[in-house]
């Protein structure tokens, strides 16, 4: 008897166009603001903090995925911040047993911190638009395929 061993397989995107707008490489780097948003008293800070060691590739790029489109089970080796411009994105995670959805709406957006496994769907009946900026560390991929961690029935 043999033993036949085979690897995962990846699930692939499916009615995904992306457009890059642009890639950029950064050295280290140490970002810090702090803006008084109230300027009456008490001082209300915003704050924030972008804080990188080693040299990163910077991406912006905007999605186009078609009605019943997925980016397919993947993961990120750093954070990305995705805005959807319009239409409706839902989006699952690899490590949620109950695979519930979570659902994100045009003018507003999500952080992904990257090294999570997730997939992107657009279970709308138009067209999902997203804009991405994605940081990650040079040289890097920016997406990686993964298999369908088995928790989803797609």
């Amino acid at each position: 008897m043999a033993l036949v061993v085979m690897p995962a397989l990846a699930t692939p995107a499916a009615g995904v166009t992306t457009q890059i707008f642009g890639v950029g490489r950064f050295t280290d780097i140490d970002a810090k603001t702090k803006t008084d948003v109230n300027p009456g008293n008490p001082i209300q800070n915003w704050t924030g903090l972008i804080r990188t060691k080693g040299a990163s590739d910077v991406y912006v790029l905007q999605n186009t995925i078609a009605p019943g489109g997925t980016f397919g089970w993947h993961s990120h080796p750093g954070p990305s911040l995705v805005i959807v411009k319009s239409g409706t994105a839902t989006f699952y995670k690899g490590d949620d047993p109950s695979c519930s959805p979570t659902v994100v709406q045009a003018g507003t957006g999500f952080v992904d911190n990257g090294g999570d496994l997730h997939v992107v769907r657009n279970e709308g009946s138009v067209d999902l638009f997203t804009v991405v900026v994605s940081l990650i560390p040079a040289g890097f991929a920016r997406r990686i395929d993964e298999p369908s961690p088995g928790n989803c029935p797609f």
